[in-house]
């Protein structure tokens, strides 16, 4: 799990992950990697890094903030050679928001250099953690991925991919995972296959990213989704799968539908903006209110009130509009107009609300504040009725697998009963999706209750890995030196 935010208010909503690329193979690496963390930067806003090889060395640029307040000029792309690179799009899940916890890592084996980039969350890395500190090993990150490192430097395998594999045996939880070499381009989907990864080839070079719009970006051509529990191995002799993981079931996390994966992407062989749609489309069915209109909280509410709007037949509006150009480190500068934060990124279309009964569509509710002051400015702005109708289940429970969310006491769907929530909240009504009606819209048949098709445990609980660190309690942040960024 993540800190405590470093904004100077709470959270209010599950926070994107991470994003990883790698390519191998061409000549432009470093601006087709920097390309593809444009594309998938809603998954990581705090910092971003590229990791480049030349043939003879290793070249790294990284920072805290967005991909192109950094990649955006020749001097720094040129000190980035090579026709090999991954790069990793950061938002952090474990370690502060510090420069040394940004990705890729790299470090120096007896093998030679290799740089790794992750996505996910390790549920036992504390625990690896104490074994590997008690063998001596020095710790200069307070991030989960620098385990691996760690644990691939003590295998005493031979070769880099059977020193992967002995690492990744040690490991629980979520990891999809790009890691470069001297001579190999490697990805990892951990054996539930939680986080996405996908491969794709732009010309002769493969390409491994966590969403097909890192692919689009670039016109790279979409090959196959990295399945759970393989590791691919590019490198000057083709593309190899290795298997080393016995089967299981897959737990692919549904969230990624409902909220994190952008529209545009195609994820594990689903369109995600027309899976958006269904889930709206199976919210009406469930739940739908005699309303006048149809009312997304933009953006994430957007595709789901669109197949709400088409399933009951109602006017689907912008009653909302919201200002792209705030980012979500704007940081309010006092604390008498702190109540204007909401307005900062949302308006309401006042001219289009009065006298209006209106159903607001949002993806999920997290502490609710924010759903608070959306309703109070719909209100406000002449409405007759407030709904609220919500494209997921409560979210009830922590995630472990590298989502941020906050920790369970303060979900407000774990304190409160719907109809509780809704008296908080200000709504008329509200209602959220069931399970069965997400599985619904995602998988096409209810959810199976002994065996469930996806990681659904931020809404039920029933979380597919043991959490070693988490028994009793959410462990405390590890200790490291601050230093200024």
């Amino acid at each position: 799990m993540a800190p405590a935010s470093p904004l100077p208010f709470p959270r209010t909503r599950p926070q994107e992950e991470c994003g990883v690329f790698g390519i191998f193979g061409h000549p432009d690496a470093a601006q087709l990697t920097a390309l593809g963390l444009h594309a998938l930067q809603h998954r990581g806003q705090e910092a971003a890094g590229i990791v480049t090889y030349d043939g003879h060395h290793f070249f790294t640029h990284r920072a805290l903030g967005l991909v192109g307040d950094h990649f955006n000029t020749r001097a720094v792309m040129d000190q980035l050679p090579g026709n090999a690179g991954i790069g990793h799009n950061r938002y952090s899940t474990t370690g502060d928001t510090l420069l040394r916890n940004v990705q890729p890592i790299f470090a120096d084996f007896a093998f030679g250099g290799m740089a790794i980039a992750h996505n996910g969350n390790l549920t036992n890395a504390r625990a690896v953690r104490k074994t590997l500190v008690a063998r001596g090993c020095l710790f200069q990150s307070t991030m989960d991925t620098e385990i691996i490192i760690h644990l691939v430097a003590t295998s005493l395998y031979s070769t880099v991919v059977d020193r992967v594999i002995d690492a990744l045996r040690q490991l629980e939880g979520a990891y999809s995972l790009v890691a470069l070499t001297q001579k190999k381009l490697i990805g990892v989907r951990d054996p539930l296959g939680v986080r996405p990864l996908v491969l794709g080839r732009m010309g002769e070079a493969p390409i491994l990213c966590s969403e097909t719009c890192a692919l689009d970006i670039i016109g790279a051509t979409y090959i196959r989704d990295v399945e759970p529990g393989e590791i691919i191995v590019i490198d000057d002799d083709g593309l190899r799968s290795i298997k080393p993981f016995a089967p299981t079931r897959q737990r692919f996390c549904v969230f990624e539908y409902v909220y994190f994966a952008r529209p545009d992407s195609v994820v594990e062989r689903r369109n995600v903006y027309e899976i958006r749609k269904r889930i709206g489309a199976e919210l009406a069915r469930e739940s739908h209110v005699a309303v006048d209109m149809v009312v997304p909280v933009p953006d994430s509410g957007v595709p789901a009130a669109l197949g709400y709007a088409e399933e009951c037949g109602v006017s689907f509006d912008l009653g909302i509009i919201r200002n792209h150009y705030v980012g979500r480190t704007f940081i309010e500068p006092t604390d008498n107009i702190r109540h204007f934060g909401v307005r900062l990124k949302h308006n309401a279309n006042a001219g289009h609300l009065a006298g209006k009964r209106v159903v607001l569509v949002d993806d999920s509710i997290v502490r609710g504040t924010t759903s608070v002051k959306i309703v109070e400015m719909v209100r406000s702005a002449g409405a007759t009725e407030v709904h609220m109708r919500i494209s997921s289940p409560p979210t009830s429970s922590s995630c472990f697998y590298g989502i941020d969310t906050p920790e369970e006491e303060e979900l407000l769907a774990s304190r409160m009963d719907v109809d509780t929530m809704a008296r908080y909240i200000g709504v008329d009504s509200l209602a959220f999706l069931s399970p069965d009606g997400l599985y619904r819209a995602v998988a096409g048949t209810p959810r199976d209750p002994e065996h469930p098709q996806f990681c659904d445990a931020c809404f039920t609980a029933a979380y597919p890995t043991s959490l070693t660190d988490y028994d009793g309690c959410i462990p405390e942040q590890l200790t490291l030196l601050t230093e200024s960024h």
